[in-house]
């Protein structure tokens, strides 16, 4: 075996697709940005989400004052703007109009969801105790929602150099998942 630059790790255990995470402020400005860092952190109830939000990031502030927030999860056929997304700074200027990207009002949270992605979670911010050390907030989800006709699209996966995977074929073996039945659909 060879050695493996230990800084690099993270893109050896990459978990999900990357996402935008959306945000309003509480003067009804909205915001986007991208995210490769997330994870789910507990499945049972409540479900715990984590994301990797750094101070230096316009959306930080935000979530910390407001405490909601939007997981939007875009398909492969968005991957350049989702990109191009995490290039600019909503301090700056106006992401969803930027971008052209259509939102809609969630039921749950303030912040909107994106027409254009294949799934919209609304979240609320359930714990804050990791975010001055690691930057990590523990989102709690509250509302889920699918886009019917992108549902089966593929989603794109940062390797943290800048490529990207697209998600593969899919193989079941949910037959072997004898001690995790209740888990499938």
């Amino acid at each position: 075996m060879d050695d493996y630059p230990i800084d690099k790790v993270y893109r050896l255990l990459e978990p999900g697709p990357v996402i935008l995470l959306t945000t309003k402020e509480k003067d009804g400005t909205n915001n986007v940005m991208t995210i490769g860092f997330h994870m789910v952190v507990q499945h049972e109830q409540p479900p715990l989400l984590a994301a990797i939000i750094g101070p230096w990031d316009h959306t930080f502030k935000t979530l910390r004052t407001t405490k909601e927030c939007v997981i939007a999860i875009p398909t492969v056929e968005m991957a350049k703007t989702v990109v191009d997304i995490g290039n600019c700074s909503g301090a700056d200027e106006d992401k969803f109009e930027k971008f052209s990207l259509s939102t809609a009002s969630g039921s749950e949270v303030g912040a909107p969801l994106i027409e254009q992605c294949k799934a919209n979670i609304e979240c609320r911010v359930a714990d804050t105790k990791m975010v001055s050390k690691y930057n990590m907030f523990i989102l709690e989800p509250v509302k889920a929602w699918v886009t019917p006709h992108l549902k089966d699209h593929k989603t794109i996966h940062h390797r943290g150099d800048g490529t990207f995977t697209v998600d593969g074929k899919v193989i079941n073996l949910q037959d072997r998942m004898t001690k995790w039945k209740e888990y499938q659909e």
